[in-house]
């Protein structure tokens, strides 16, 4: 995190200054961890949120297809 925040990586998160750390999960390999990354970053937002939250419901219900809207 110092790292991006002092600027020393360019890219996505240069522009994008100071970053914070919302969700963080460990994995014992380092091919899982690139995977899972992959995935969320395929997500909408609203997904992300869910995950974020820790809100496991709604994570389960917006990642059902067609589905838009939790509650609607």
């Amino acid at each position: 995190m110092a790292e991006h925040n002092s600027g020393r990586f360019g890219g996505y998160t240069a522009s994008r200054r100071p970053v914070a750390l919302t969700y963080h999960q460990e994995f014992d390999r380092v091919e899982d961890a690139i995977a899972m990354e992959r995935r969320i970053k395929g997500w909408r937002r609203e997904k992300k949120e869910a995950l974020i939250r820790g809100d496991f419901i709604a994570l389960r219900q917006l990642g059902s297809r067609g589905s838009k809207r939790v509650g609607a």
